[in-house]
């Protein structure tokens, strides 16, 4: 597995053909997702090992892409350890009970024998997932403290997370105590992850972007630490990635990342620049060439391939999820498109 061409992006190895990914690869763009969720909430399928492995490994076989990622949802951990949350169809993540007050806080689960228990279904979906895939590795996901325990204390999606960067100013010891036990929560499910066979992480910041980079370090930098030393020790590539976050690159890979996603507001050689030499970047295809012409899509390829070309390892992704509207024939022959290019001849640097 160490051989797969993902991996050896990941590490700073560079390969004379791209490797690829999509977030969000598998799910509602899929029809033969939408037939097999039939009957089924998407919480329920993230914890039935024989639909999870399934969900994971269509995209791979459809699109022929590197990796699979496991298919899950930053608030299926939280779920584990015995917290009420649904996602509502057109909404998202929702919880029984917002957490905003100290005595919320110290009502929280204790992360104990019963949390690791209820991580079973978990390790059972990556070991059936491995299984199926083979050769092609796979790559293990958690939501990064900040936003998760953003969902916990706006009790949902929120677009300005008002309450959250409230509760960080207000009471920055309940902030602490909450995304410290976030943290434990995400890290563990990464930890179980790659224990039952998972060949890498990607710890995900979805609403990290709304803060500055002095709020980041203060009240955000140490809990997503936290998370990625769950599974520091481990020989397994470790990715962060966070949506709007082009000012944050620097401070989230120094929170442990050994690879950093881009997303599709900054090109990768200006990432570059801001990070450490020598880091694998991964990204960052903007999504909304998907609904564009073939030549326009490709155009997009080239120039990400081009700015990522003086890269230790670059693994090409989008910029952010794929779609649900997406038409699944546009991404695979994107794939197929990227397969074909000589990096060595075409986009390496003279």
């Amino acid at each position: 597995m160490s051989d797969a061409s993902v991996l050896q992006e990941l590490r700073g190895v560079r390969n004379a053909t791209p490797s690829v990914w999509f977030m969000r690869q598998a799910g509602r763009s899929l029809p033969e997702y939408r037939a097999l969720r039939e009957g089924t909430t998407m919480l329920e399928s993230c914890v039935r090992p024989d639909l999870t492995a399934e969900i994971t490994v269509q995209p791979v076989r459809r699109h022929r892409v590197d990796a699979g990622i496991f298919f899950s949802d930053i608030v299926v951990p939280a779920r584990q350890a015995g917290l009420g949350v649904e996602i509502q169809p057109g909404v998202g993540p929702v919880f029984d009970h917002p957490v905003r007050t100290v005595a919320d806080i110290d009502a929280l689960p204790v992360l104990g024998d019963d949390y690791e228990a209820a991580l079973e279904p978990i390790r059972a979906a990556v070991r059936l997932t491995v299984a199926e895939l083979g050769t092609t590795p796979l790559i293990g996901f958690a939501g990064a403290p900040f936003t998760v325990a953003s969902y916990m204390v706006e009790g949902g999606p929120s677009r300005d997370h008002l309450r959250t960067r409230a509760l960080m100013r207000s009471e920055p010891e309940a902030w602490a105590r909450l995304a410290a036990w976030v943290a434990e929560l995400s890290g563990r499910f990464l930890r179980a992850q790659v224990l039952a066979g998972a060949s890498a992480v990607q710890l995900f910041d979805s609403w990290v972007g709304a803060l500055s980079a002095e709020q980041y370090l203060t009240h955000v930098q140490p809990h997503s630490a936290a998370a990625l030393a769950h599974v520091g020790e481990l020989p397994v590539p470790r990715i962060h990635f966070g949506v709007g976050a082009a000012h944050l690159l620097p401070q989230m890979h120094a929170a442990g990342a050994t690879a950093m996603g881009v997303d599709h507001r900054l090109r990768l050689d200006q990432a570059l620049e801001m990070l450490p030499t020598g880091t694998p970047v991964q990204g960052n295809i903007d999504p909304a060439v998907l609904f564009t012409s073939e030549e326009a899509r490709f155009a997009e390829a080239r120039a990400v391939l081009e700015a990522g070309a003086g890269a230790s390892g670059h693994v090409v992704n989008l910029g952010h999820g794929v779609p649900p509207s997406t038409d699944p024939q546009v991404l695979t022959d994107l794939v197929s498109f990227l397969h074909e290019q000589d990096l060595a001849q075409d986009v390496r640097p003279a």
